[in-house]
């Protein structure tokens, strides 16, 4: 009985003692020091040098970075969901080939207006195999917000083949 009680109050002040070693070297987190501060010595204006930097020559040409998106087949879906704040408008299309990506609702500004929102349902659509129409099928949404739908009575979605619309 007496070398059990003994170890446990051995180790009791043991390890009330760690308080007064935290700072001594006989701690193994102290071995390394402690860590410091400073600030990232600024390279031709850039901070982070994990981004690479462009090289400066006569053979770099600047990237186009305009969407060059085509219209897609035929809308066979618009829906227009409410939500607080706002409302989603979500359009589904069967484009002609398979493979399309990058497909997005984009704004027509010439025919927008006077209560009419009209969005074209683009992608980047490379020529290939026409395959099954569920291979082919897309979705894409646009958040609109309650001051965005303030005066709009009718919401268009065009397609290389027709034009849903959806009015209040």
């Amino acid at each position: 009985m007496f070398k059990p009680v003994s170890c446990l109050v051995l180790a009791a002040i043991l390890l009330t003692s760690c308080g007064a070693v935290r700072d001594s070297r006989l701690n193994p987190v102290n071995w390394f020091g402690r860590s410091e501060s400073r600030p990232v010595a600024a390279v031709n204006g850039e901070v982070n040098t994990l981004i690479p930097r462009g090289r400066e020559s006569i053979f770099r040409q600047e990237k186009d970075t305009s969407y060059r998106g085509t219209d897609m087949g035929e809308i066979t879906e618009l829906v227009i969901e409410r939500r607080p704040g706002g409302a989603i408008v979500r359009a589904t299309t069967v484009a002609d080939y398979q493979g399309a990506f990058d497909v997005k609702l984009v704004k027509i500004e010439e025919e927008s207006g006077q209560g009419t929102l009209t969005y074209a349902f683009r992608g980047l659509q490379p020529r290939g195999a026409k395959g099954a129409a569920q291979s082919r099928t897309h979705t894409a949404a646009i958040w609109l917000t309650d001051n965005q739908l303030l005066d709009v009575r009718l919401i268009q979605v065009k397609g290389r083949h027709n034009v849903r619309s959806v009015r209040r």
